[in-house]
């Protein structure tokens, strides 16, 4: 099932996008967070048994999703967030660790703070369909 981003662009004002550097900038941050979560061994388990391959598609998936809904070109091709995180069992502790993680990556890149809460607030959209509560 392919899952489609809406984006409000009746804005007067340039998307998250445009403002935290486009495409590369958001690359940037998702290979420092997901490089982040590799060296953390609160996230070993998401990496066992999983190919090179397997997660570096991950990580590319993540960039399309967060170009997507902050308003740039990119065209999010994966599941949804519910489907591809099914089973997984990402604890409510597991996700506060990666939204730190994500705030270290965006000021290693020197994304200023209102810009850095709204990529937050990209990921916590999501929280309810990613983390399992039973």
């Amino acid at each position: 099932m392919m899952y489609l981003m809406n984006v409000d662009y009746h804005t007067s004002e340039a998307p998250v996008y445009d403002r935290i550097g486009g495409y590369d900038a958001i690359a940037a941050i998702i290979d420092e967070l997901f490089a982040l979560m590799r060296a953390d061994s609160r996230f070993a388990r998401f990496g066992a048994g999983r190919s090179l391959d397997s997660r570096q598609r991950a990580q590319q998936l993540t960039v399309d999703l967060i170009c997507s809904v902050s308003g740039g070109p990119c065209y999010y091709i994966g599941r949804d967030m519910r489907t591809s995180h099914a089973g997984l069992q990402i604890t409510v502790s597991e996700w506060d660790a990666c939204i730190e993680l994500t705030q270290i990556a965006l000021a290693k890149h020197s994304i200023g703070s209102r810009e850095a809460v709204e990529f937050i607030a990209l990921f916590e959209r999501y929280k309810d369909e990613i983390v399992e509560t039973t």
